[in-house]
């Protein structure tokens, strides 16, 4: 029985801890990802000079903004676009022009427009736009199969898989137009997973926040790059793509850029390494009074700047500003318009896309990117604040263990917030909470153990004394000392006559057999009866009514007792006369009056008893059934307590050694229980 609620215990515990943790890492931890983000991982220390803090000067935004609505008014024909796109191809002559826009619809009123914008764009060797991948089933899948085909041909990149074939969740696109297809050189995906931090090491926040972009999807069996990730192969032409162990290698000799992992640097090659499909994206602080985290420009000033140019005039803009640059193309304009695509982010709240596809492109292009710990060294982590949080339970006391565990935890939250500045992304409230949870669970188990063994100790001392002795103490422990009060009580003496000759006659073994059963069946009568045993002398036993157990029927009760005692002691008569041993007689005396009650002995030793001639009175009284050949013998104070449910045989004038006076004695011969 003892196994199974130990083996259930272990099992609730782990399911506890099993579901706090799982709680805990993906539900707060990606919360406290964001807060730290933003508290650290963008901020800049004044002693470090070299920390990049906002994104990359060589990344701009050309924004579709309120100055845009305002000076064009919208809807504009598609030439507006082409006149975008004409000011970047023919006089600034960026990298890379990234375009976070998704054409779906043609222009029916307008169709010579869509052809303008289409002859645009068809030579624009270094222009990427946006596809979305849908989770949702065509709802014409003929049509939609003849669509992936084309759209995998044109589109899809040449990725050299080592690793297991991994479930896909799209299985569709939002459909484009067949003449933009047939234009446009470069598409990249703009899905940006909600709530993830980082798929691939299952942690879900189930919310609305863009934390992790994924650089590569696969669709059936092909694959396509985000629209970042598009960007920079047509930034950098990379010879292979490889996926292995969890992470993309992209082989390139002519890369330049410093390595993530130092230890991928080969002799022959160089490669960038991304780890996992789907990385954490590193956010940069934003420009004081925007909405950016890089430098940004108005469509409305780059079509200004198009059109001056055209006539010969200065442009807003000097084309020099664009030279070399990569461009990254966007709407931003106020809510309510619906010409925004803003989301959550790890730093901002209605976080521009554009700026979020700038900032994933800005980490690819300079590998700028987190450092993930693995799960195994945060669990190792959790495992280790675990192990050092019991330990200061289990060795050292409340106040030590608390400041110990409080030091550890400041300890930890300053390495976490180190390693978000340096952008090492670990788990920071997990080990916390965890940690927080084996305090607790150890602390419940410490109490139950403390209180184990004090029962333990409890119930071994409750052999030497009274339960209601030791109830008294332990209600008491902080006040221990020698001294007590007076009350009224009665006292019971009972003792064993003869038992002298029995001694002689038979073994300590055999008299201790005797003496261990008649103790044995007297003890429940007189507790039943509220009474307390304060001590065994020998073969007498001395027992108290009235304390420590409160009862003012404590004389009734004393008397009930000893008549029970004396009908138990006649039935053992019986049994031990069976078995040969000797027949033996009891003698009890019952007195009531003012004794001091209380601790009584040294500082170091001491008894909790009775003191007083109320006592002395009751020891005379037993040892004078010998003398009357009587069996209970009661004084007057405690005659008059019973007189009314009691037999009795008066014995006058006795004079009771040790007082001066005689006293009327009574016998008990009958008690009405």
């Amino acid at each position: 029985m003892n196994k199974i609620k130990v083996t259930f215990s272990v099992f609730i515990i782990a399911f506890v801890f099993v579901f706090v943790a799982l709680v805990t890492y993906n539900l707060v931890e990606p919360k406290v990802y964001d807060f730290m983000t933003k508290q650290f991982l963008v901020q800049k220390l004044p002693f470090d000079k070299y920390k990049k803090v906002h994104g990359s000067d060589d990344i701009v935004l050309v924004m579709i903004d309120s100055k845009t609505v305002e000076q064009y008014r919208w809807p504009w024909k598609r030439d507006f676009d082409s006149k975008i796109l004409g000011y970047f191809h023919e006089y600034t002559k960026p990298k890379v022009i990234v375009d976070d826009f998704i054409f779906m619809t043609l222009d029916k009123e307008y169709p010579q427009a869509d052809k303008v914008f289409f002859n645009r764009i068809k030579p624009m060797k270094n222009y990427v736009a946006g596809f979305f991948p849908s989770m949702n089933i065509w709802k014409d899948l003929e049509s939609g199969k003849k669509y992936e085909k084309l759209f995998a041909k044109k589109y899809s990149i040449k990725v050299e898989n080592k690793e297991l074939e991994s479930y896909t969740p799209y299985h569709s696109m939002l459909q484009m137009p067949y003449q933009y297809l047939n234009s446009v050189q470069n598409l990249g995906h703009v899905f940006a997973p909600n709530g993830a931090l980082n798929k691939n090491i299952s942690n879900w926040a189930f919310d609305n926040v863009v934390r992790s972009n994924e650089y590569i999807i696969k669709y059936e069996n092909a694959y396509y790059p985000s629209l970042a990730f598009k960007a920079y192969l047509l930034i950098k032409n990379p010879q292979d793509i490889i996926i292995k162990n969890r992470s993309i290698d992209i082989q390139d000799n002519d890369l330049s850029i410093k390595l993530l992992n130092k230890s991928h640097l080969y002799q022959n090659w160089k490669k960038l390494v991304l780890d996992t499909y789907s990385n954490p994206i590193r956010f940069y602080k934003i420009y004081n009074g925007t909405p950016y985290s890089h430098k940004f420009y108005s469509v409305s000033d780059v079509v200004s700047s198009y059109e001056s140019i055209k006539k010969g005039q200065k442009p807003v803009l000097s084309p020099e500003l664009f030279k070399d640059k990569i461009v990254v193309l966007g709407v931003n304009v106020p809510a309510g318009t619906g010409m925004n695509d803003n989301k959550n982010s790890s730093i901002l709240a209605n976080h521009p896309g554009v700026d979020i596809q700038a900032t994933v492109l800005d980490n690819i292009v300079n590998n700028d990117f987190l450092t993930v710990i693995p799960n195994f060294v945060n669990f190792m982590i959790c495992v280790i604040l675990m192990i050092a949080f019991y330990s200061f339970i289990r060795f050292f006391n409340l106040a030590t263990s608390v400041v110990y565990s409080i030091l550890l935890l400041a300890f930890y939250l300053l390495i976490c917030s180190t390693c978000f500045y340096f952008g090492i992304v670990i788990n920071v409230i997990t080990p916390v909470v965890m940690a927080i949870l084996t305090t607790i669970l150890a602390y419940i188990h410490r109490y139950l153990i403390e209180n184990k063994a004090k029962e333990k100790v409890k119930f071994a001392m409750g052999k030497y004394m009274s339960q209601d002795v030791m109830k008294e103490v332990v209600d008491n422990i902080d006040n221990l000392g020698l001294g007590g009060k007076k009350s009224v009580v009665t006292v019971l003496f009972a003792d064993i006559r003869g038992f002298t000759t029995m001694s002689e006659q038979m073994s300590a073994q055999e008299v201790s057999e005797i003496l261990n059963e008649y103790f044995t069946e007297m003890e429940p009568i007189i507790t039943r009866y509220n009474g307390v045993i304060n001590k065994f002398i020998g073969d007498a036993v001395m027992a108290i009514f009235g304390e420590p157990i409160q009862d003012k029927n404590h004389a009734k009760n004393a008397v009930k007792c000893a008549y029970a005692m004396l009908k138990r002691v006649e039935a053992l008569q019986k049994k031990w006369e069976r078995v040969g041993k000797p027949k033996i007689e009891i003698g009890i005396g019952i007195n009531t009056g003012e004794v001091f009650v209380g601790n009584i002995g040294s500082v170091n030793r001491m008894e909790y008893t009775v003191i007083g001639d109320t006592v002395n009175i009751a020891s005379r009284l037993e040892s004078y059934n010998k003398k009357y050949s009587t069996h209970l013998l009661i004084s007057p104070a405690t005659y008059s307590e019973v007189r009314g449910f009691t037999d009795v045989i008066k014995i006058p004038d006795v004079l009771i050694r040790g007082r001066t006076n005689k006293m009327d004695i009574y016998e008990v011969l009958k008690v009405v229980l």
